[in-house]
């Protein structure tokens, strides 16, 4: 049975309505329907473009000559822009240039952990010749205020990596100072010990002990004054891969059992130690500027192994740290004449962590040693120039430990 509206449509023609005029009813019939059944993706469609209109009419702002990255249309200009060769402005390249020697690990792609090692220490560029900035300053206070933030770092049990993190953030911020006075490195270098110890240790300690270990040289509001002034001199890059990070990964790689336990100590800790107090003898010398991190603690464990070994845990070649093995044979030399410090025991230290504990040997006194011996290869690296010529003798010209 037919519906009533169904017999209105059909009167309707006959009434005198035109085909046209039907035609327009259905239509809109049709789109009285759709606005109910209205697809939900146009409607996000329709207010991303709602959000973007504003943003077209901003981009209008810029369109001026202040704007660099925009390229402003001149008669002389080709349609073809020619290619510009951009290489030459890289300082440093960004892919690895050694083989990575570290094992599979589970947590990580290993050449991507490599990648990230090599990157960083690129980054973290040091300036061998700062020193020509501080006409007041001579390369032995710098080596006087190192030996003293050792004693430091010992009274108060802090660890290698916080004493060698506060030399970096030292060398690094007077590499941006001019014409520093002497009255002020005390509390340049104590105020470095006072940011590493922040970053690296659990407990560190407060800030009046830093004050207190100056005897009065530096208040606690000028070590608060510097530390702001340093890390903003630093642009807060406070990460650096250390010389003593370096020197860990190499030795855990040498002792690396079947299990692959990385983030493990595996070596003995009497040969860190013995290891690690020739680097702390070595980085009071301005010259250890010079080398990177990755090769200081490479030409430091060939010292006390073999070129075999170290080509294995670093992925370095003899022929790329033999000037930095050939740097360090006074220092070894010297170190022998002494001979190596027993692992030293700490009150409230787990028996696990003790060689991480750093210590003070008297490296100053042992400088002393190394100048006597060596008083020319001494005046040429304490200026931070190229030793000329070995300077190792017939220890390096075998292939044998210089220790």
């Amino acid at each position: 049975m037919r519906r009533e509206s169904d017999c209105a449509d059909e009167k309707g023609p006959a009434e005198g309505d035109t085909g046209a005029e039907c035609a327009m009813r259905a239509r809109k019939r049709k789109a009285d329907v759709a606005t109910f059944l209205q697809d939900p993706d146009e409607e996000i469609a329709k207010m991303e473009m709602t959000r973007k209109k504003p943003c077209e009419k901003q981009l209008s702002w810029n369109n001026s000559h202040e704007n660099a990255h925009m390229l402003i249309p001149t008669p002389d200009k080709d349609d073809d822009p020619v290619p510009v060769d951009y290489s030459r402005f890289i300082h440093l390249s960004v892919v690895p240039t050694r083989a990575t020697p570290l094992p599979a690990l589970g947590w990580a792609n290993r050449d991507d952990v490599w990648k990230n090692m090599i990157n960083k220490e690129e980054t973290y560029v040091r300036d061998k010749f700062y020193m020509q900035r501080h006409p007041q300053l001579q390369p032995k206070m710098r080596a006087i205020l190192l030996d003293w933030l050792m004693e430091v770092c010992e009274a108060y049990k802090l660890h290698r990596e916080t004493f060698y993190l506060a030399q970096d953030f030292f060398d690094r911020f007077m590499a941006t100072q001019q014409d520093v006075v002497k009255t002020l490195l005390q509390l340049i270098g104590v105020t470095s010990l006072f940011i590493a110890a922040k970053l690296e240790e659990i407990y560190p300690p407060k800030l009046h002990q830093f004050a207190y270990v100056t005897d009065g040289a530096c208040t606690e509001d000028e070590i608060i004054s510097m530390e702001l002034i340093i890390m903003k001199a630093l642009n807060w890059n406070l990460n650096p891969l250390t010389v003593v990070s370096w020197l860990n990964i190499y030795l855990q790689v040498a002792y690396l059992n079947d299990l692959y336990e990385v983030m493990l100590p595996q070596y003995p800790q009497q040969i860190f130690v013995q290891i690690t107090e020739l680097l702390d003898l070595c980085v009071l010398d301005i010259g250890c500027l010079e080398y990177t991190y990755g090769i200081l603690a490479a030409s430091a464990l060939y010292h006390f192994s073999s070129s075999e070994l170290m080509q294995k845990v670093s992925g370095y070649e003899f022929c790329e740290i033999e000037d930095c093995v050939k740097w360090m044979v006074p220092f070894a030399m010297a170190l022998r004449e002494v001979g190596s410090s027993k692992l030293k025991h700490f009150n409230g230290i787990a028996p696990e962590d003790l060689h991480n504990i750093q210590t003070h040997i008297n490296s100053f006194d042992l400088l002393g040693l190394t100048q006597m011996c060596y008083p020319k290869k001494w005046g040429e690296v304490s200026r931070g120039e190229q030793p000329q010529g070995d300077a190792g003798g017939a220890a390096l010209d075998n292939p044998k430990k210089a220790i």
